[in-house]
């Protein structure tokens, strides 16, 4: 042992687990620096870690979760620019390596005033997550193909912030004693707002367009006026189908069966519970 070694390190933590991301390795090294397995190494969180994560406005502008992926997971260099549907794989992965292999969701039953808990196995979630196949690439009824570039962790907070200021921005217009021409005008502007930002995330999600005789077409001022220009069926297509995309990497919705009491109740037979990953259930 050198003089300047700590005695202590040996209480460091270390990586606990290795999880290898539905993209792959696909990122540049300034993003992630991955080993030659593919695989990543996921540590524990700290003390200082937990704390960052339950503050509400590191929560609210990410930069809570970009602090603790980057603390947990030293390969990665850059969190904001982690694929969207990455990112839960990550966060099922910090969990496991901090409290364990379970985890307890709770909610109501559907058509019953009844909460109950459900235990849930976060291995088997993060086998099935490691195991997605993503798809890079929608086909259009009229033959056009869309080669979709993934959101970023940083797109998708951006966007968050900005839809909840406006929906702030909605109701102080919606409660203020202005007239009402004036609340028309502001409501309107809003409203644009928002239609801006749905576009401008749409725009991002599209890397190029392959035409049916093979042309391809990735200048951005070409798929700018394609989306600005073509009839609101066409565009509608294109969410949906990009809307499925995106959920591509996310955790799946638990299949719940509920009891016979449960039933006569008035609960479904069968219902689904969705699992996510926020300061409610993420800790112990």
């Amino acid at each position: 042992m050198t003089e300047n070694t700590n005695p202590l390190n040996k209480y460091f933590r270390q990586p606990s687990i290795y999880v290898s991301l539905p993209s792959g390795t696909n990122y540049p090294p300034h993003v992630i620096t991955a080993s030659q397995t593919g695989e990543l190494g996921v540590m524990p969180m700290t003390a200082k870690d937990e704390i960052r994560f339950k503050t509400p406005d590191a929560l609210m502008n990410g930069q809570g979760v970009v602090d603790v992926i980057q603390s947990c997971v030293p390969d990665i260099k850059d969190a904001w620019n982690i694929k969207s549907h990455d990112l839960d794989t990550i966060l099922v992965a910090i969990r496991v390596a901090t409290y364990g292999e379970t985890m307890e969701i709770n909610f109501n039953v559907p058509g019953v005033n009844e909460s109950v808990s459900h235990t849930v196995n976060l291995p088997a979630i993060l086998d099935e997550l490691q195991r997605t196949k993503v798809d890079a690439q929608i086909v259009l009824e009229d033959g056009l193909k869309i080669t979709v570039r993934p959101l970023t962790y940083k797109d998708m907070t951006s966007t968050s912030l900005q839809t909840f200021q406006q929906q702030k921005m909605y109701s102080a217009i919606q409660d203020s004693k202005l007239a009402d021409e004036e609340k028309a005008k502001r409501f309107n502007d809003a409203f644009k707002t928002l239609t801006d930002l749905n576009a401008s995330i749409l725009l991002k999600n599209i890397e190029m367009i392959t035409m049916q005789d093979g042309t391809e077409i990735s200048d951005p001022t070409h798929i700018k006026e394609f989306v600005n220009n073509a009839n609101a069926k066409l565009i509608k297509e294109i969410e949906d189908k990009l809307m499925t995309l995106r959920g591509q990497g996310a955790v799946k919705p638990l299949k719940m069966k509920a009891t016979e009491e449960q039933i006569k109740k008035g609960a479904p037979a069968s219902y689904e519970v969705p699992v996510t990953f926020d300061t409610s259930n993420f800790f112990v």
